[in-house]
C-alpha cells in the first residue's frame, strides 16, 4: 500500500491537472478512481487515475482540513471548507456515504472575471450604482452565482470608495481592496451564523454587504432589514427563476408573518438575476443564460398584493427597462447558434417554443 505522503502527492497532481484544464469539479469516493464534471456539464470517470481506497480518502481529508473542523465533521457528518494549493483555491465539501467518506471539490478561479466577461450589460451594471436595497443572484447549483457576486464586488471596489463586508461559508475568492475597503468574514471562523454576522454588520459601518446565501428565515429577515436601512446587499438563493425567488423568500416564513415580509421585500428589492450555465455549441466552453427582474412600481404592487404569477408578464413587457425572460434569452442564444436545439428544448419554460 502506498504511503500517506505518496497519496498526497498524487492528489496534488490531480488538483494541478484540474487547474490546468479549468475543470470545475472533482468527486472522490472510496473504491473508485476520481470523477470530474466536464465543461459540458456531464460527469466523467477518470480511468487513467488510481482507484482510491478508504484509507487513502482519509489521508486526503486529513491533508485538507483543520483539526477543529475535522472534529466538527465527525459530529455533523458533513462539512464545507476551503483549501489552497500554491496560488489556487478550492471549495470542498466532505460527507459520509454508504461506502465511507466522499469529497466534492470545486475549483475557484484565481482571476475574478470582469462583468463584461460575464456578459453583464452596461444597463444592468449601472444598477450597482444604487447604494441601497437587495440584489439577488439565483439558480440551484453550478451557475456562476459566487463568481458573479465576486465580479460585482470587485467592480465596486475598483470604481468606488466604499466599505464592503462579505459574509461567506467558506471564503472563496480573495477579493482585493482597491478604492474600497473589503473585509471578508467566514462563518464558523469569524462568526457563528449568517444572521449574527449580518446584524453585527450594522455596527461595522458598511456601505455594501455580500451575504453568501440566504438559506433560512433568520438570515433572510436580517438581510431585508439591512437592505431597508439604506445598505446595498448582495446575496444568492437556490431558485430556478426570478418569480420563484420571490415565492421562496415569502414562503420561508409562517403565514402570519408573510404580509410583513411581502411589504419589506417589495420596498427593499433592487433586482434579481437568475442564471444558468449551458454547454456552448461546438465548443468545450459554456455560455450563460439569464432572466432579469428589476423592481419598479408594477413589480412592487404585484409582490404586495400577492400576484407574483403576473411577474412573468411584467418582465416580458418591460424589455425597455432591461428586463428579460429566460425563454427570450435562450431564444437569443439559439438564434446566434451559441447553443444546440437539444439544449434549447431542455431549458425552455414555454413548451410551445420548442415547436418553432
Amino acid at each position: 500500500m502506498a504511503s500517506s505522503k505518496d497519496i498526497i502527492e498524487k492528489f496534488k497532481l490531480l488538483l494541478t491537472d484540474m487547474i490546468k484544464t479549468q475543470i470545475p469539479d472533482i468527486h472522490i469516493c472510496s473504491w473508485f478512481a476520481p470523477y470530474i464534471r466536464k465543461h459540458d456539464g456531464n460527469i466523467e470517470y477518470l480511468e487513467q487515475y488510481w482507484t482510491i481506497d478508504k484509507e487513502e480518502v482519509w489521508y486526503i481529508i486529513v491533508e485538507m482540513i483543520w483539526e477543529d473542523s475535522f472534529m466538527e465533521f465527525k459530529t455533523t457528518l458533513e462539512k464545507d471548507f476551503s483549501y489552497s494549493l500554491n496560488d489556487a483555491k478550492f471549495r470542498v465539501n466532505i460527507f459520509h456515504d454508504s461506502r465511507w467518506y466522499a469529497i466534492a471539490i470545486r475549483y475557484i478561479p484565481v482571476d475574478i472575471p470582469s462583468l463584461e466577461t460575464l456578459n453583464i450589460t452596461k444597463e444592468v451594471k449601472d444598477l450597482l450604482h444604487r447604494w441601497k436595497w437587495l440584489i439577488l443572484v439565483t439558480w440551484p447549483t453550478w451557475s456562476w452565482k459566487s463568481t458573479t457576486l465576486a465580479s460585482m464586488i470587485q467592480y465596486i471596489s475598483t470604481n468606488f470608495k466604499k466599505h464592503i463586508i462579505t459574509i461567506e461559508d467558506p471564503i472563496e475568492f480573495n477579493l482585493k481592496s482597491n478604492k474600497s475597503l473589503i473585509n471578508q468574514r467566514e462563518i464558523w471562523t469569524h462568526s457563528e451564523s449568517f444572521a449574527k454576522a449580518i446584524k453585527s454588520a450594522l455596527r461595522e459601518d458598511p456601505d455594501v454587504v455580500m451575504v453568501w446565501e440566504m438559506r433560512d428565515p433568520e438570515t433572510i429577515s436580517a438581510a431585508l432589514t439591512l437592505a431597508e436601512t439604506w445598505h446595498l446587499v448582495l446575496s444568492t438563493l437556490h431558485t430556478n427563476d426570478t418569480t420563484q425567488t420571490i415565492d421562496r423568500i415569502i414562503d420561508s416564513f409562517p403565514t402570519w408573518a408573510q404580509n410583513q415580509i411581502r411589504t419589506q421585500l417589495a420596498m427593499s428589492l433592487n433586482w434579481v438575476v437568475s442564471q444558468i450555465l449551458l454547454p456552448k455549441k461546438d465548443s468545450p466552453n459554456r455560455v450563460v443564460a439569464r432572466e432579469i427582474l428589476i423592481n419598479n412600481d408594477a413589480v412592487k404592487s404585484l409582490i404586495i398584493s400577492w400576484n407574483n404569477h403576473q411577474l412573468y408578464t411584467i418582465i416580458e413587457l418591460s424589455s425597455q427597462e432591461w428586463m428579460i425572460l429566460m425563454d427570450k434569452y435562450l431564444q437569443s442564444l439559439y438564434s446566434k447558434w451559441l447553443i444546440t436545439k437539444e439544449t434549447f428544448n431542455s431549458k425552455i419554460r414555454d413548451r410551445d417554443l420548442t415547436k418553432k
